[in-house]
């Protein structure tokens, strides 16, 4: 997106290779600080994205090449994140001479002294003067709730209260979901329905078909609704309608953005979970956040959880205001 910017709004671009996981939480930040901003995505070729976040950049994509990703004008202001962005993210703040301030979203696994500002969950354990950490991660999913609030979907409105909500990850580097895991998370699911009247289950993109059939079977017996893929994903209306929420432990992105919904969560953990993840979750269910799922669900409240305000409002004090 192109659009003039107001003298006191800074330009702005979000780096990345299009990862969703990546996307949510630079979005979450550009739009907060600008009603406009540029989405760049880079795609480097197999070599240099396997040199990546070390490497150079792609040298197609040189700034003063035609079609680059990351041609000038450049910026006051990049968000990037994803190792294979963070290449691009040092050529421009090299090209730029100063005038572009850099900040990276996540643990960049090279030196944070490469970026004006980096966030990072708790859970990286990041030390550094130009680092901000939060507990949960920035994202927009705190207004998407209160929007399916006044207006929801009729396809879970229309499901009898109480309703248990349910949002399925997927296997992953740090997760795995064999056949005796999805018949554990089917078995929980199954109990934990029990309690409800209806159920509401959404997938993520890692979602793989057997583990949505297995939870669909587990509350056959309920009025329920499946989300397969197909059409728009009423994701923001499960949270914002649940009387509880079953959540994968394997996203961070999903546990923070269920938080957000002010109804406490359980946890389903699968086999080969990341150390992070185990941490995130051991923390939750410390802060009262959050309760293992090991049987019955019963529904309990929370305060709503979202650290984007306060991620921005940072950016805004460190890069923003003393960028002159």
């Amino acid at each position: 997106m192109n659009t003039a910017q107001s003298s006191n709004t800074p330009t702005i671009w979000v780096l990345t290779d299009g990862k969703i996981g990546d996307d949510v939480q630079c979005l979450a930040v550009a739009r907060a600080l600008s009603p406009s901003f540029d989405k760049r995505v880079i795609n480097p070729r197999t070599i240099f994205a396997a040199m990546a976040p070390w490497g150079p950049i792609d040298p197609r994509d040189r700034p003063q090449n035609n079609g680059s990703p990351i041609a000038p004008p450049f910026p006051q202001i990049l968000i990037a994140s994803g190792r294979r962005a963070i290449p691009y993210a040092r050529t421009v703040k090299r090209a730029a001479a100063g005038a572009t301030k850099v900040l990276l979203m996540k643990d960049p696994r090279i030196s944070v002294a490469h970026a004006d500002m980096v966030w990072a969950p708790d859970h990286d354990q990041l030390d550094g003067g130009n680092v901000i950490t939060t507990l949960t991660s920035p994202h927009e999913m705190t207004a998407h709730i209160k929007a399916a609030r006044e207006n929801p979907a009729p396809s879970v409105m229309n499901l009898p209260q109480p309703m248990l909500g349910v949002v399925l990850g997927g296997p992953s580097g740090g997760a795995r979901y064999d056949e005796a895991a999805i018949s554990e998370l089917s078995s929980k699911l199954s109990r934990a329905a029990e309690d409800f009247s209806s159920v509401a289950i959404t997938r993520s993109r890692r979602t793989t078909d057997s583990m949505l059939q297995a939870a669909q079977r587990a509350v056959s017996g309920k009025p329920s609704f499946v989300w397969r893929g197909e059409g728009d994903n009423p994701y923001a209306d499960i949270l914002a309608r649940a009387d509880t929420l079953i959540v994968t432990a394997d996203s961070h992105n999903m546990m923070s953005e269920a938080l957000a919904s002010g109804t406490g969560i359980y946890t389903f953990r699968p086999p080969g979970l990341a150390a992070k993840l185990c941490w995130f979750a051991d923390r939750l269910e410390q802060d009262g956040l959050a309760r293992p799922l090991d049987g019955a669900a019963a529904p309990f409240g929370i305060s709503p959880v979202d650290a984007t305000p306060e991620i921005v409002r940072l950016v805004k004090q460190r890069l923003i205001d003393t960028r002159d």
